[in-house]
């Protein structure tokens, strides 16, 4: 694949591609992805359909967990795709090489590709990606017809093929037995294909088919199951050799900082200047909206900062940061932090020590870019809180035990207690956040996919005050139509230009906020510590 200059020009939103079309060479939805694409494509593009695809997999992960497969609700949840890419949610009509559905199809080779390069780095990245992609694959080849079907296993060089009517009829009595709620007659009008069992163990496994000299005997509405299998050894076996061939990567430091990061990536909307004139909301209304919309974390963040009168770096850039995202001018700001910080160390000390950053976040000292709010996956993520921290994801850091007690505390129920739980013992801790928040605003269903605490909020006052939101439009289940807005200020196409001295920072993950000096990560935390651990001394 090579890829094209990269120009200052806008995102395009269609899906013409740029490049040569290859006639014949998508004619069917599904695609087995055994060989690579060999398209020109521009940096712009490769970033992209990276993210758009990055979407539907998020999207595919967070509705297999929250309904059962193949329910109702659950496909309903997964025609949501259609929002970022359409192709995932259509049939193949056989013949049609439209120049619209070549371009779709095109862009799905495309991006699985793109996504092989980010996620093989890994042994837990390449599992994720796998489990992925075959729930994707498993949704998209139910959709498919009998003849689009059978074309694909051509296509594709999957030789299975129904057994003749006489071989079936011989043993109908026996293959009725064997399935689920089916009789002969209808054993007798449905196509079943032989293949060795080894092909097949989770059909054997489950006691699903019907097993005779070491061959299986499977209806086709159980054949996804053998192609998923395939699917999955053939990707797997690709994901190994990708791996070996990453380090080449190396060398070209337009891709690398993209891929590195991508696994992590925020996709969802900027909250770095959201709120309009008409929008404020004044540090007289913190302390009622943080009982009633904050999220867990920045209610624990406020909180702690209204017992303790202090808190740490990394505390004070989540929560300033969240409340500069909900409509918080500097001026209140300042005002905020100086009025619970004064009740613990002197005002001159505070403006001396402390006034600072909270200007620099809202870019007025430094180099003075206009900083965004942690999303839920840097929170997570990154800095994990130590002894006398507040910040982090309650849902990823709390010990089991005092989660549940401070949930009960903010009134979620035994059993909606035991909900939240279930998510976070399963490690699904945007999931949880997401349960407690219908659990608190007395929801079934929201159908939200929260991944910003500025989001929640959002949401929240959505709810609580519909009249007020009524002409700006929910966020619910729009997350797969949102413009991806990643932390970084500058766009990866455009770091590209800038050399291999800045591809080297990226790739070390030199904070935003403190870019403007150089020194590390690793510096910058320890410098910190050390400085507010003179500052709590002398307090």
């Amino acid at each position: 694949m090579e890829f094209g200059s990269t120009k200052k020009t806008r995102r395009r939103k269609s899906t013409f591609l740029t490049g040569d079309r290859r006639r014949g060479a998508y004619t069917h939805n599904l695609l087995f992805y055994t060989i690579p694409p060999t398209d020109n494509i521009s940096l712009v593009e490769f970033e992209d359909f990276a993210i758009e695809r990055l979407k539907v997999l998020k999207h595919v992960e967070s509705t297999g967990i929250k309904y059962v497969r193949g329910s109702d609700k659950y496909q309903e949840a997964m025609y949501q795709m259609k929002k970022t890419m359409p192709i995932m949610t259509k049939s193949t009509s056989l013949g049609d090489e439209s120049d619209s559905i070549y371009d779709e199809r095109r862009k799905d080779h495309i991006s699985h590709f793109i996504l092989r390069l980010a996620y093989c780095r890994s042994e837990e990245l390449r599992r994720w990606f796998i489990m992925q992609e075959m729930d994707l694959f498993r949704y998209r080849f139910q959709l498919e017809s009998k003849d689009s079907i059978t074309a694909f296993l051509q296509q594709n060089n999957l030789h299975y093929e129904p057994i003749p009517d006489a071989e079936k009829i011989n043993i109908a009595k026996k293959l009725a037995d064997s399935s689920f709620n089916m009789s002969v007659t209808m054993v007798e009008n449905t196509d079943f294909f032989k293949v060795p069992f080894t092909e097949a163990l989770d059909l054997v496994k489950s006691r699903k088919v019907y097993l005779q000299r070491g061959y299986v005997y499977v209806p086709r509405s159980d054949l996804v199951s053998i192609i998923l299998s395939a699917f999955r050894s053939s990707l797997s076996h690709a994901l190994a050799i990708t791996a070996r061939a990453v380090p080449y990567l190396e060398e070209d430091s337009r891709l690398l900082p993209m891929l590195m990061s991508l696994s992590k990536q925020y996709l969802g909307q900027d909250y770095t200047s959201k709120k309009g004139p008409g929008e404020k909301i004044s540090i007289d209304q913190i302390e009622s909206l943080s009982k009633k919309s904050f999220p867990l974390c920045m209610r624990h963040l406020h909180e702690s900062l209204r017992q303790e009168h202090h808190l740490r770096h990394w505390g004070r850039m989540q929560y300033g940061l969240f409340l500069k995202g909900i409509g918080i001018t500097l001026d209140d700001a300042l005002r905020f932090w100086r009025s619970e910080f004064s009740k613990k160390i002197d005002p001159d000390k505070f403006d001396k020590s402390y006034a600072y950053n909270i200007r620099h976040n809202y870019g007025k000292e430094g180099k003075r870019a206009d900083y965004t709010p942690y999303s839920c996956m840097k929170i997570i993520t990154s800095n994990a809180p130590a002894t006398g921290d507040f910040h982090g994801c309650p849902f990823r850091h709390f010990d089991p035990n005092l989660l549940k007690q401070r949930l009960a505390s903010y009134g979620v129920t035994k059993d909606g207690v035991n909900e939240v739980m279930g998510f976070v013992n399963g490690g699904h801790y945007q999931l949880a956040c997401t349960k407690y928040f219908d659990l608190t605003h007395k929801l079934e269903d929201s159908g939200l996919g929260l991944n910003h605490p500025n989001q929640y909020f959002d949401e929240s006052q959505r709810i609580l005050n519909p009249s007020s939101h009524e002409n700006k439009g929910s966020q619910l289940n729009q997350s797969l139509s949102q413009k991806p807005v990643s932390q970084k200020t500058t766009p990866y196409s455009q770091k590209s230009t800038q050399g291999s001295q800045q591809a080297a920072k990226v790739k070390n993950k030199v904070e935003d906020e403190f870019d403007d000096l150089d020194m590390s990560t690793d510096e910058i935390n320890s410098m910190m510590m050390e400085y507010e651990k003179t500052i709590d001394e002398t307090s």
